[in-house]
């Protein structure tokens, strides 16, 4: 199998926290540690700053990222981590709140470095999230919100500490790895730092680039699957992974879960057709294939004849995308990463979906 380098697009707060400590810059943690009535974010998401002013990831739709900054500049030049609390009924009328009424939560901490010594959330942690994110592993967080204690779990396995770690927390952690605040002294807040959800497109297609390029921005981590190797360059999919094989043996190499989209995009029943049949003895999200309803319908044929049974076929969504007119590249991508977040999010749009849970045994 071809595989060409991971994706030099970096998405992941985590990832651009540790490149800028990398090239010497300190850096702050905002993370959403609690939300009430109409959050814009839900907790756990994360925002990092830099000591130059460099921002990625957000804690609200924008009402507070401002004020967070401000906190995170002070952390940063040495002032304890602290906790921001916004929309509480006790603020003033001229204090920073969030428009659309809620309650909002943050923590915000100094990652310990060089350029921050007085930091506290510790530097190993920032890498091995990356890490093992990078290799789809998730990984579970916890933080004391006053900064004197972290750890960090994997698989069940306590894999760093740092400071003071009351010796229930492991076991409390892998009861439940959903992000909550845990109540004590100091209080903790534990969170599972996920993988990017995977979206593999079968076909380096024109399509597919724009697909790839949405699908990036909106935090996935792309493949491109075709074997061949004149359609799949690294000069039109820069900074995207590409795998240059035949799409069936790929996807059972990928191994694709249920955080994984397929998109057959080739619209070559030779390369299409091989692809499906993998793509629904797995476990992804969302498989969709690219062609008119007729041409779906004849896809679908085919592939009965190959002994595909129909509850699989029902996972396949054809044609793929959202029905919103799109006539050039650039839309039906639009269309297609429409579609995978309207599905993953259990959205409206997407009814009428044969629901299938990853808890089935295939083929079942």
């Amino acid at each position: 199998m071809t595989t060409s380098p991971l994706p030099a697009r970096i998405n992941s707060p985590w990832s651009h926290a540790l490149r800028w400590m990398e090239e010497g810059e300190s850096v702050a943690l905002a993370t959403v540690i609690a939300t009430g009535g109409r959050s814009p974010r839900p907790v756990g998401s994360v925002m990092v700053m830099a000591g130059n002013g460099r921002v990625e990831g957000s804690v609200s739709g924008g009402c507070v990222e401002a004020d967070v900054m401000s906190n995170a500049r002070e952390i940063m030049m040495g002032d304890a981590p602290r906790v921001l609390t916004y929309g509480s009924a006790e603020m003033g009328l001229w204090s920073v709140g969030l428009a659309c009424g809620g309650r909002l939560d943050v923590l915000v901490e100094a990652v310990q470095s060089s350029s921050a010594p007085h930091g506290t959330f510790p530097m190993d942690f920032v890498r091995h999230i990356v890490t093992a994110t990078g290799q789809g592993r998730p990984a579970i967080l916890g933080c004391a919100l006053d900064g004197t204690g972290h750890i960090l779990l994997e698989r069940e396995n306590d894999l760093l500490v740092s400071g003071a770690v009351p010796e229930n927390l492991s076991a409390m952690l892998q009861e439940n790895g959903s992000a909550r605040v845990i109540a004590g002294t100091p209080e903790w807040f534990v969170q599972t730092v996920r993988p990017s959800p995977r979206l593999l497109i079968v076909g380096a297609v024109h399509i597919a680039q724009c697909l790839s390029d949405i699908a990036a921005r909106s935090g996935y981590d792309v493949t491109i699957i075709d074997p061949r190797a004149g359609l799949a360059t690294p000069e039109r999919f820069p900074g995207v992974r590409l795998m240059c094989d035949w799409p069936d043996e790929a996807l059972a190499e990928l191994a694709p879960d249920a955080s994984t989209a397929i998109v057959a995009l080739t619209h070559d029943r030779k390369l299409d057709d091989p692809a499906l049949c993998e793509a629904v003895k797995g476990y992804a999200f969302y498989i969709g294939a690219l062609g008119s309803r007729g041409t779906h319908a004849k896809r679908l044929s085919r592939l009965r004849d190959e002994g595909v049974e129909d509850a699989a076929l029902a996972r396949i969504r054809g044609p793929v995308g959202l029905p919103i007119g799109a006539i050039e590249a650039e839309e039906i991508a639009v269309s297609i990463m429409a579609d995978i977040v309207a599905v993953r999010r259990g959205a409206p749009l997407a009814q009428g979906v044969t629901w299938w849970s990853p808890q089935q045994q295939v083929g079942a």
